[in-house]
């Protein structure tokens, strides 16, 4: 029997229009409905009321999960003038809430409200729903499809969710949910789920892994404040090949009445930053505007790894709270501006850079060269000349062409350190001379040096003619510069000759210049190839 199309499970219907086995309580909840109007069954005193608490609810709140889906699925018309919705405070739903596979046309919202056992929406479509403050033992969805958003903020989900391949019209919140894991350790199992804007997560506590493998959030991905714990297995958060249209930010958030502006947080706020034990992968990930880790805080074991490898994104703030154990990986990724302080980065042996490009670099705080140095250094526990060209090829870019020479000049010495021994007693020499042709006016010093050096010797040895009467007046000076310049002849090292302990004197200055001639060779070399 049918009542306005419905159809009822007793074929009875009342005199009131209502089926026959409908309890009080579901019959209050029939009325609402077809009303639109909020069903409330809260009782006013925040102990009872907490559907996270221990304090039973009765009969007098319970309604049958069955008949909660046959209003949603097969309901009752809307009374003349509203619209028909499912709002329901502080209600107990007994039994499985099964709407697999159905299409829910009717608004739903609950708030307040106690699940006795898992809620299954699997390929269930909807238009929006909002579970609020609900105490769920698992949330079943995956292939879920909402027209608008799904809302699930400050619920708590004892064995977890799971929204693999969901369809999420508009915007999904989980902000000060709590999630614990199922059978697998996973907390949220969101693989492939696509949001058309935002997914905000602020304040969020997952027990296990929070899954986005191969995600896509058409606007920002909001994780301000959560706290991410898996520390016995590899992820806390596992988000391989996620897109997100805009920001993803790992940040802090702020609690309170006010309202957090700027850095600085508003008075009576207190913050509490994003903190994930365990580790994190964000590999081949693909983000429109910025990866934020302003603040963060990893807490790693020696085998978990931060992994950024192959992210790209306009800009990467890096800025989290020096992990204390695992590794940095950035290798293959590319970033527009790279954000950073000194004191945000691992030490030697736990950063890894191998193929990380990058545009610019915007330092928050004191940077010096010589701790980008060291980061360098940390980041290339084997000899690799492209980090050291590309962060000088950045600060040439940004005019800063003295410390592009001194990063070139460092990576020469890194690379000395694999030659062979001849190759590097000669790079010494290098070094000592013109410092690889980066610090050319060293030459003429050099040049100087020896030129006196050796003018203050000669003058005091007693040279012969070469060709009898037919030379030039002795000069030691001339003589000298004539031995230093190994392609210019001024005449005075052909015209006289020397024996003895000043004859070996004049082959090691002749050495000498042209070691130092070869040396100021080789960086000219250098300079013109790099320009």
């Amino acid at each position: 029997m049918t009542e306005n199309g419905a159809v009822f499970p007793d074929g009875e219907i009342r005199a009131e229009g209502l089926p026959g086995d409908l309890t009080a309580v579901e019959s209050g909840m029939w009325q609402a409905f077809r009303d639109g109007s909020v069903y409330d069954l809260r009782r006013g005193d925040p102990l009872v009321d907490d559907p996270h608490g221990r304090h039973p609810w009765g009969p007098e709140r319970t309604v049958r999960a069955r008949v909660v889906c046959w209003l949603l699925l097969d309901g009752p018309p809307a009374l003349a003038g509203r619209v028909a919705a499912l709002k329901l405070l502080g209600v107990r739903v007994a039994g499985p809430l099964d709407l697999a596979g159905g299409t829910v046309e009717p608004y739903v919202e609950m708030q307040d409200c106690r699940f006795d056992e898992e809620v299954l929406l699997p390929e269930t479509r909807f238009t929006t729903v909002r579970l609020e403050n609900c105490a769920v033992p698992r949330l079943e969805a995956a292939r879920l499809h909402t027209e608008g958003d799904l809302h699930l903020p400050r619920c708590r989900f004892a064995r977890g969710i799971r929204l693999s391949d969901a369809r999420i019209g508009t915007d999904l919140l989980l902000s000060q949910a709590v999630v614990g894991h199922d059978r697998h350790g996973r907390s949220l199992s969101a693989d492939g789920m696509t949001v058309g804007q935002d997914l905000q997560a602020d304040l969020l506590e997952s027990h296990g892994e929070l899954g986005l493998r191969s995600a896509e959030v058409g606007a920002s991905l909001s994780l301000r404040g959560a706290r991410l714990a898996n520390p016995y297995a590899r992820f806390a958060l596992n988000a391989p090949q996620l897109t997100v249209g805009r920001a993803l930010y790992l940040t802090p958030a702020g609690i309170g009445t006010g309202q957090p502006g700027g850095v600085t947080p508003a008075r009576g706020i207190r913050v509490q930053p994003f903190e994930c034990l365990g580790g994190v992968r964000l590999d081949d990930g693909r983000f429109g505007d910025s990866v934020d880790l302003r603040a963060a805080r990893f807490d790693l074991s020696s085998e978990q790894e931060l992994s950024l490898r192959r992210v790209q994104t306009p800009e990467l703030r890096f800025l989290p709270v020096r992990p204390r154990r695992g590794r940095v990986v950035l290798s293959g990724a590319r970033v527009g501006n790279l954000v950073d302080r000194a004191e945000s980065w691992p030490g030697p042996g736990r950063l890894h850079m191998g193929g990380f490009a990058y545009e610019n670099l915007v330092p928050q705080g004191p940077f010096t060269l010589a701790q980008r140095l060291d980061w360098l250094a940390a980041a290339t526990p084997e000899y690799s000349p492209e980090p050291y060209e590309l962060l000088a090829t950045v600060l040439r870019g940004g005019g800063e062409d003295e410390d592009a020479r001194e990063v070139l000049l460092a990576k020469q010495r890194r690379r000395r350190e694999t030659l062979p021994p001849a190759a590097k007693v000669w790079g010494y020499a290098q070094d000592i001379a013109v410092a690889y042709g980066y610090r050319p006016a060293r030459a003429a010093v050099w040049m100087a040096v020896l030129w006196a050096a050796s003018t203050l010797l000669f003058s005091r040895a007693d040279p012969k003619p070469a060709r009898g009467d037919e030379h030039p007046s002795w000069s030691a000076a001339l003589f000298s510069l004539d031995l230093l310049l190994p392609v210019i002849d001024l005449g005075h090292a052909t015209a006289w000759h020397l024996h003895g302990v000043w004859q070996w004197l004049a082959s090691v200055l002749i050495m000498l210049g042209w070691g130092l001639a070869t040396a100021v060779a080789a960086g000219a070399t250098r300079l013109l190839g790099r320009h």
